[in-house]
């Protein structure tokens, strides 16, 4: 089939850009060719992809200032990314952009054990902040499931949690100061190596803005203790509204665990497949882990156990040693890959107050009826956010629309109930429309406006979290 004919108009237009981005990076951090540029066409949302006009890999806050300054001044969009693992379409491009990564800014530029922070490159990964201070008994509390992967750029924009959230708080209880670069090529200092700053919470406005506003090129971060030991125990119930009323009166109850995870049998059977680790055959398994002292480990789970044991739970299973604790948490952190195996998904993030659990999980399964569509459920259900795993075939005409309807319906039950649309994985493209469920036209005006604030031009990541008729309408009236 004959491929269509470029634009000589955009070919030109493409040919400058990209000429001028060489002037101020390196040859090799600026990506051009049709091929190449494929690999920055989607994150991890991959049934929506469109590649850029172009990509660029700087390695200081410096070059992104000077990639900034060319796009600004060429009315070029450029959309942030850190390391693409975004679910809910938050890096993904448009035809006329500049991905802008930060895959090589991976330095520890500072350690302070003595007050107890970290600044590094946004573009270094979750899980290695805490590999850098771990030998001197530090780490970085939020663990979200690809910490592996994901690069701290992208937990500063979508404010990441993980499993251990419920005690240590997501990424903005535990972001301290960050160094940011404006459309206009700006850098801008906000917070710093101390607990609180003077004057506006402009740091509580950058964490969760999805690269709306700026690029965030440094973060400084609290690093925490370890503590002196932890112990999970595994729960089986018959039902999941059972397992879901067991996490509400833990709650209540005014325990605070490190982690209460949630498992449906969909996915239990998957990781157990996948993993092998050893889960009870139930409709529904909670992981809840407590830290402390032996002492303090001993008193809460002897709480805990006794609410379980009010539910008549299937099973109950607490960690007598390290290598069990591994297998605990086996089946839940290989729960993404193991629901992979099974068919295409799409992962949800609406989060609910947790009194609502059993009823929104019964909703869910009512729901999955109605669609003809399974769900698998794993969650962090101790802060009530949701993860439900929506199975469809992305070959099958008719499929994906069908699994975006259902995703649909699960994200405005959230709000319904008195929870939001996303709890971590933000808004990106894939909730953008459904902003309008959760806030009235003047709530979204007001955000709009703090961005007309920051991005005069609407050129940073085009396309996403306000609904697409009005951010569009915004950017032309920009030009």
């Amino acid at each position: 089939m004959d491929m269509p004919t470029p634009n000589p108009e955009v070919l030109a237009k493409k040919a400058r850009i990209v000429a001028r981005l060489k002037e101020v990076l390196p040859a090799d951090a600026v990506i051009s060719d049709e091929v190449e540029v494929r690999a920055y066409e989607c994150d991890a949302l991959t049934a929506y992809r469109c590649p850029p006009l172009a990509a660029v890999l700087p390695a200081s806050t410096e070059e992104v200032a000077a990639v900034l300054k060319v796009c600004h001044a060429e009315n070029v969009p450029v959309v942030p990314r850190g390391a693409g693992t975004s679910l809910a379409g938050g890096s993904m491009p448009t035809a006329d952009s500049i991905i802008l990564g930060v895959a090589r800014m991976t330095e520890v530029l500072e350690t302070d054990y003595e007050n107890r922070f970290i600044r590094v490159q946004t573009g270094r990964t979750n899980l290695s902040v805490s590999g850098a201070v771990e030998e001197e008994g530090f780490f970085y509390a939020p663990d979200p499931s690809s910490q592996l992967a994901c690069a701290i750029a992208g937990n500063i924009a979508m404010n990441s949690g993980g499993a251990h959230c419920l005690k240590y708080g997501v990424t903005t209880n535990n972001l301290m100061g960050v160094t940011m670069v404006t459309m206009e090529g700006e850098i801008v200092e906000i917070g710093g190596a101390y607990l609180d700053a003077g004057g506006l919470d402009l740091l509580g406005v950058i964490c969760g803005s999805e690269g709306q506003l700026g690029v965030v090129t440094e973060a400084t971060l609290r690093i925490l203790h370890k503590p002196e030991g932890a112990r999970p125990v595994l729960m089986g119930f018959d039902s999941n509204e059972v397992a879901g009323q067991c996490v509400s009166d833990i709650i209540k109850a005014g325990i605070l665990p490190v982690a209460i995870e949630f498992m449906d049998r969909p996915c239990i059977r998957a990781t157990e497949a996948f993993a092998g680790a050893g889960y009870p055959d139930c409709e529904a398994l909670l992981i809840v882990e407590v830290e402390g002292s032996d002492e303090e480990i001993d008193a809460q789970l002897e709480r805990i156990l006794a609410i379980a044991r009010a539910h008549s739970p299937v099973e109950l299973r607490e960690s007598t040693s390290a290598d069990e604790s591994a297998r605990i948490w086996l089946g839940r952190k290989s729960a993404f890959g193991a629901m992979g195996q099974i068919n295409d998904y799409m992962c949800l993030d609406g989060t609910i107050p947790v009194s609502q659990l059993p009823y929104v999980l019964r909703r869910i399964g009512e729901l999955s009826k109605d669609y003809g569509l399974d769900v698998g459920n794993v969650f962090h259900a101790g802060d009530g956010n949701m993860h439900p795993l929506i199975l469809f075939d992305a070959n099958k005409p008719g499929d994906l629309e069908k699994c975006e309807a259902f995703g649909a319906d699960i994200l405005r039950l959230c709000v319904e109930v008195g929870g939001c649309l996303t709890g971590e994985h933000g808004v990106g493209i894939e909730k953008r429309d459904l902003m309008v469920d959760q806030y009235l036209p003047e709530d979204l005006d007001i955000q709009m406006a703090v961005k007309d604030v920051f991005d005069p031009k609407w050129l940073l990541n085009p396309a996403k979290v306000f609904p697409l008729a009005s951010s569009e309408a915004r950017r032309m009236a920009a030009e």
